[in-house]
């Protein structure tokens, strides 16, 4: 919504000035669409965190304290978080990335009926693994790196798609893009990215390659670009990545 909103052609027409604040979940909210949100109505937008299994909130930043640049912010009141190593599951100091466990009057009790789903998901001592990376800054602001299973690696090096993803959107021309690990019979899997423009402009994959070249290492490139007039999405305007990989996977058993 909040992209739909600064990307309106006729937007200045309307005073969103009673706007004070807004919170963002479901997906990462680049920065470039906080300010601009901010710049248009004045008021504060910021990110937050859950998901269903927890009620479903479990992080934001301060609508009227600190908001840093691509936090999701601080646990809510009662809720503990820390990060956990994926393979010896031991609790990661401040700036180490693993995954994201929560717990907290919030965190659902189990999976109804399926036992064998709960204890994939819930410790005994009542933490939930989330399946985000994520990691913590000495501040106690949690940042989602990204999806545990959406993490490309290509010729074995990990890539984090929203890393890609917010270079993509600091493009004055793009609007939307999502970043996705497509099967590559030499790499293994390569970093393709899908990108919706703002309404009346062109770009070309040259274009977009050679902006990010500037800000992202040689081996997180998109090495392949499609551009879109719409990306899948969840009712609640959450990308599907899957899809879109699903895609890549079926043209691939076609050819």
């Amino acid at each position: 919504m909040y992209v739909g909103i600064i990307n309106h052609p006729e937007v200045s027409r309307y005073d969103l000035r009673s706007v004070k604040a807004c919170i963002s979940g479901a997906a990462s909210l680049p920065i470039e669409v906080q300010e601009r949100f901010g710049a248009l109505t004045g008021g504060r937008l910021v990110e937050g965190y859950g998901l269903t299994e927890a009620s479903p909130v479990t992080h934001c930043n301060p609508v009227y304290g600190e908001r840093r640049a691509g936090s999701i912010g601080l646990p809510l009141p009662d809720v503990e978080a820390k990060i956990v190593d994926t393979d010896t599951l031991v609790e990661q100091p401040a700036g180490e990335a693993g995954e994201l466990w929560v717990r907290g009057p919030q965190v659902m009790r189990g999976c109804r009926n399926r036992p064998d789903e709960t204890t994939k998901t819930l410790t005994q001592d009542g933490w939930l693994r989330t399946g985000d990376i994520a990691r913590m800054d000495e501040g106690g602001y949690f940042t989602i790196v990204d999806r545990l299973k959406d993490i490309i690696i290509a010729s074995g090096l990990k890539i984090v798609p929203r890393e890609v993803e917010e270079v993509l959107c600091e493009h004055p021309k793009v609007q939307e893009a999502v970043v996705a690990g497509v099967p590559d019979p030499y790499r293994g899997e390569t970093v393709k990215a899908y990108i919706v423009l703002k309404a009346g402009e062109t770009a070309t994959p040259e274009e977009i390659e050679a902006f990010c070249s500037d800000k992202l290492a040689s081996f997180k490139l998109p090495k392949q670009i499609e551009f879109r007039s719409e990306l899948p999405k969840t009712a609640v305007g959450k990308l599907l990545r899957r899809v879109l990989i699903e895609e890549e996977r079926q043209k691939l058993g076609k050819s």
